[in-house]
């Protein structure tokens, strides 16, 4: 989680990614959607109003106008629904993977397709961020998100492997990168909710050093080249 209250989220019933406009769902599929996206974004906005231990499931559901039986359905916590938003964030950029430009360094289309999907945290003052930066440092949230970040691997070394012609069953590269990638974002996350700066360019620099290499076997063309030194640079 970073804050904003973008909230398509990934219950238990729906696949990651999933939203109420998806081409193909059918309207019965759209309004399960709609209503996991509703939960979710109630149970951020009153987790940052009074903080995650002072909301109640039956608050979420009054808020919604729907059951508990109804919360139950989509997910198993409050912490479980406010981590559904990372989930469907990292979904999606997978799928933005998929969809860049394949002559493009594997490290730039990663850095941004994951910073993209964090653009809203720039928006946040600090009146905003500091009940934020509170509900980040829940044990039980962090658990949950560390959750949606392992289920998010496999997914992401598929398109890695996609576009560097590698086997994800069988490349250890490939699964590694995908992890070190989840692992980027994790850490971006965390030092930018301790501190100022902007979450996307934090996500950039962060992907960038975890993906400066192709994986094993990969076509050399779709990798990233070493940034050049600048003229007069001096190393440290």
């Amino acid at each position: 989680m970073d804050g904003t209250t973008e909230t398509t989220g990934a219950g238990r019933q729906e696949q990651p990614g999933a939203g109420p406009d998806q081409p193909g769902a059918g309207l019965r599929e759209r309004k399960k959607l709609a209503t996991r996206q509703a939960l979710a974004l109630a149970t951020v906005q009153l987790a940052i109003e009074r903080g995650l231990e002072n909301v109640r499931v039956e608050d979420i559901t009054r808020a919604v106008n729907v059951s508990r039986r109804t919360f139950t359905n989509y997910f198993a916590s409050k912490e479980e629904a406010i981590a559904s938003v990372s989930a469907d964030r990292f979904a999606r950029a997978a799928q933005a993977l998929r969809d860049r430009p394949a002559s493009e360094p594997l490290a730039d289309s990663l850095a941004e397709v994951f910073a993209a999907q964090h653009q809203a945290a720039d928006q946040l003052d600090r009146e905003r961020m500091a009940p934020i930066r509170m509900l980040m440092s829940s044990p039980a949230l962090q658990g949950e998100v560390l959750k949606t970040m392992v289920a998010a691997e496999r997914p992401l070394a598929e398109v890695i492997a996609e576009r560097t012609g590698t086997d994800p069953q069988h490349d250890l590269r490939t699964q590694v990168l995908a992890a070190s990638v989840m692992a980027a974002v994790q850490a971006a996350t965390a030092l930018w909710g301790t501190g100022d700066g902007s979450l996307p360019d934090m996500i950039r620099q962060a992907v960038r050093q975890v993906a400066e290499r192709p994986p094993a076997g990969a076509d050399p063309r779709r990798a990233p080249a070493p940034t050049p030194a600048s003229p007069g640079s001096k190393s440290r």
